[in-house]
C-alpha cells in the first residue's frame, strides 16, 4: 500500500521518533521507518494508530496514483508558438517532500487571489540564500509575516512586506523560515471563490 506517511512527517517537521512516541500505544522510529519505505505492510489498523501522531484522517494517509504525464503540443518562443520536433511530455507539478504551502486569498504585490504558493522549509542559516526572495517567517501567537528577505544580520532579518506602502520590518531570527519556490496558478479560477476556501 502506497502512502504519504514520510510526507506529511516531514512537512509536520517531526522525526521518526517523535512520530513513534506519539502513536497509541507508542511504537519504535525503526518500525515507523519500515512503513515509509514500504518494508513493512501498513494495514488499516496501522493507519488508524498513526494518522492521530499526526494530526490527520487515516484517509490522508494513503496515496492516490500520480496523474499521467501531459503532453507538449507547441513550444512558445520569440518566433511564436511551434510544434516540438520530438514528442514531450510534462509531469505535472507535485510539492516536493516537506513543502509547506500558502493560499493567496487576495491579490498581494505580484501574487494574485488564487494563487498557491509552494514553499520550502528552512532552518534560519539558510537564511543568506534567500535573499531577495519572498519568505515566510512564523512569529509569536501563531501569527507569520510575509514579504521580501532584503538584510540579514547576526539575529535577526529584514523583511520587506508586498503590500503597497509598507515599511521595512526587523524580525528576530525565527527558529525556521519558508522560502517560496513554486507559484501554481490556474487560470481557469474564478478568485472571487478563493476567500471561500475551495481547493486550488
Amino acid at each position: 500500500m502506497i502512502t504519504a506517511l514520510r510526507d506529511l512527517r516531514l512537512a509536520r517537521g517531526m522525526t521518526l521518533d517523535q512520530v513513534a512516541r506519539a502513536c497509541v500505544p507508542p511504537t519504535t522510529p525503526q518500525t515507523i521507518g519500515r512503513l515509509e519505505m514500504g518494508t513493512r505492510t501498513v494495514s488499516l489498523a496501522w493507519l488508524a494508530r498513526i494518522a492521530p501522531a499526526l494530526a490527520v484522517t487515516p484517509a490522508e494517509l494513503l496515496q492516490l496514483p500520480t496523474t499521467a504525464a501531459l503532453p507538449v503540443v507547441a513550444l512558445v518562443g520569440p518566433e511564436g508558438a511551434v510544434a516540438p520536433r520530438k514528442t514531450q511530455q510534462l509531469a505535472p507539478p507535485q510539492a516536493p517532500a516537506g513543502a509547506l504551502a500558502l493560499r493567496v486569498v487576495a491579490t498581494t504585490g505580484e501574487y494574485r487571489a488564487g494563487d498557491v504558493l509552494w514553499c520550502d522549509r528552512l532552518a534560519p542559516e539558510r537564511l543568506p540564500q534567500a535573499l531577495n526572495r519572498d519568505i515566510l517567517v512564523p512569529r509569536a501567537a501563531g501569527r507569520f509575516a510575509f514579504g521580501r528577505l532584503t538584510g540579514v544580520e547576526a539575529a535577526r532579518l529584514q523583511l520587506q512586506p508586498l503590500l503597497p506602502g509598507a515599511r521595512q520590518m526587523w524580525l528576530a531570527t525565527p527558529a525556521w523560515f519558508a522560502r517560496v519556490a513554486t507559484l501554481v496558478r490556474d487560470y481557469g479560477r474564478d478568485a472571487s471563490s478563493v476567500a471561500g476556501g475551495g481547493a486550488a
